[in-house]
């Protein structure tokens, strides 16, 4: 006989899946990935909970006369820094989900 549809079965892979990406976000928040603007002059250090930990502006960024163009290199390397840290959290959720992290 077949064996049926086990409703605690499922909520028991539902309850592993959960606690494994807990695990990855904790593991995550370790993790740093870099991002930089104007060749180098602004780097931004970005953790896999997205959180900005560290900047490094280059002296030679620094125009007196001109500190919009600072704030758009700081604004650029922040925006790719949030990108490389969003992909390297969806990539470690889809290895739990299958693909499907978008749905958590």
């Amino acid at each position: 006989m077949a064996k049926g549809f086990d409703p605690s079965e499922l909520m028991n892979q539902a309850r592993k899946m959960k606690d494994q990406m807990a695990k990855v976000e904790d593991s995550l928040k370790e993790r740093v990935v870099e991002a930089d603007a104007g060749g180098g002059l602004v780097q931004v250090f970005v953790n896999g909970g997205t959180e900005v930990v560290g900047i490094k502006i280059k002296p030679e960024a620094v125009d007196p006369d001109d500190f919009s163009m600072l704030e758009d290199l700081i604004m650029v390397a922040v925006n790719a820094g949030i990108e490389k840290a969003n992909a390297m959290h969806k990539a470690e959720m889809d290895k739990i989900t299958g693909g499907m992290s978008g749905l958590f």
